[in-house]
């Protein structure tokens, strides 16, 4: 699994991480595991995988570290 820092969350249910790469990751609030997303907070550490969704690259299994 990969790790990444929560860069920034929205009201909406999404969320992108730092992946330590000028890319950013999308994720979604039904991608996290092992807790809730609005337990989540910006500069957290998480742990995820890559997956790909409809519109491009996202995280999926996002778990806080």
């Amino acid at each position: 699994m990969a790790v990444g820092t929560i860069k920034r969350l929205t009201d909406r249910g999404f969320g992108f991480i730092d992946t330590g790469t000028n890319k950013d990751m999308f994720f979604h609030s039904s991608n996290v595991e092992g807790g809730r997303f609005d337990e989540l907070r910006e500069g957290q550490q998480v742990e995820y995988t890559e997956g790909q969704g409809p519109k491009g690259p996202r995280a999926e299994n996002v778990t806080p570290v």
